[in-house]
């Protein structure tokens, strides 16, 4: 079967967009891939069997409602253009449409029209993220747009999936049949997350304590709060090292505050890692960060980077965030208060002297990702597809 996926994102450091895409052609169907470039890369190549097109460049810039919104707007058209072309030609049995935004969903238009099935692929629930991205109210009329949005678009689709289910109980209250919707989580690929054997660590000698935060640079991520622990424990812990991978818009926000704070030898950006090396970079951490904040939309944001600090056999310190409860026990993870500091500060102390707890963690975590990854539950989105195709 011959299948494309558009998404506004950047191919390369995007597991979710890679995983379908790749598992797709893993099975002998045909895969191409509408996405965005950035400044350094071509606008056509071949990866991993998929065909990835490159349409639209895009800083991760934007603090202007406006800014963000022309671009959305820009990569719309461009890739309605860029889709219909490539199904005139090849004749796509679906096309996999990813969110943000919503409205992405309309370049698949005349794809539909001429029989392709579609699919509307929720990563981010859009009206609760834009009144957290540029602080807009639920009560305002621009988010009761958004939600219309939100309808009209889930109406287009064939089907649509999210990603994890307190967003698929708030989107069958408000924007569609639970009948036409279905969860699939963001499951870590098992072949691109193998654990290695650990180095030694000596926080108070030489060699560092690792912390890792691999993800979107934005303030509801609490990536503030995991950069101030780090400025509370400098003096107690001198190895300790906060190792951050990742953009996004608010990024300069987070340099200057760790040069306020003359953080740069103890808290070090490096920028996007392509997912082939990610594995790698988590394995050679000592603990995983997930910080998000527990008010507005991170409260309900699941992070597969918990998932893949799991795989790695990396012990994990999340905020108490209501999705992070609803997954995940203490015998899992190391539970903070969202947005404090001090008390992150506490638990990374907690386990860094802790062997044993740290032990504890990873092991229960081994057992859950057992049952919780790619390879046991990519049937859910297979079979989706499938059916999809043959209705």
């Amino acid at each position: 079967m011959k299948f494309c996926m558009v998404a506004y994102t950047f191919y390369e450091g995007d597991n979710r967009v890679r995983r379908y895409a790749e598992s797709l052609v893993k099975r002998g169907d045909e895969v191409d891939v509408i996405v965005l470039r950035q400044n350094d890369s071509d606008s056509f190549a071949r990866v991993s069997g998929v065909n990835v097109y490159k349409i639209q460049k895009r800083d991760l810039n934007e603090k202007r409602k406006v800014d963000y919104l022309l671009k959305l707007v820009a990569f719309l058209w461009r890739s309605a253009v860029t889709l219909t072309k490539l199904h005139l030609s090849k004749r796509y049995n679906l096309i996999h449409i990813h969110s943000v935004p919503d409205f992405e969903v309309f370049a698949a238009l005349i794809p539909k029209l001429m029989g392709a099935r579609v699919i509307l692929d929720i990563h981010d629930i859009v009206p609760e993220l834009f009144a957290s991205k540029f602080k807009v109210g639920h009560s305002s009329p621009l988010f009761y747009l958004l939600v219309l949005i939100e309808r009209l678009s889930m109406a287009f689709a064939d089907h649509v999936i999210v990603a994890n289910h307190l967003w698929y109980g708030r989107l069958i209250s408000r924007s569609v049949p639970s009948c036409k919707c279905t969860v699939v989580m963001n499951y870590p690929d098992q072949s691109l997350f193998v654990p290695t054997e650990k180095r030694t660590c000596n926080p108070k000698g030489k060699v560092p304590f690792r912390l890792i935060y691999p993800g979107t640079l934005s303030l509801h991520q609490g990536l503030e709060t995991a950069i101030k622990a780090v400025d509370l424990l400098r003096n107690q812990i001198p190895g300790l090292e906060l190792h951050i991978y990742g953009k996004g818009t608010d990024e300069s926000y987070f340099l200057q505050l760790v040069k306020l704070l003359d953080l740069q030898q103890r808290v070090l950006f490096n920028g996007i890692v392509p997912i082939e090396r990610l594995g790698q970079v988590i394995g050679e951490a000592d603990i995983g960060i997930e910080p998000k904040q527990k008010r507005g939309f991170g409260n309900e944001a699941f992070s597969t980077k918990i998932l893949e600090f799991m795989l790695m056999r990396v012990p994990v310190i999340a905020s108490d965030t209501l999705v992070h409860k609803h997954y995940f026990t203490d015998r899992l993870v190391k539970f903070f208060k969202s947005e404090d500091h001090h008390d992150l500060a506490r638990c990374i102390v907690e386990l860094m002297e802790n062997r044993n707890m740290r032990n504890d963690l990873v092991d229960n975590s081994s057992l859950f990702m057992k049952e919780n990854n790619w390879e046991v539950r990519k049937h859910i989105y297979h079979g989706l597809v499938d059916s999809l195709v043959k209705r």
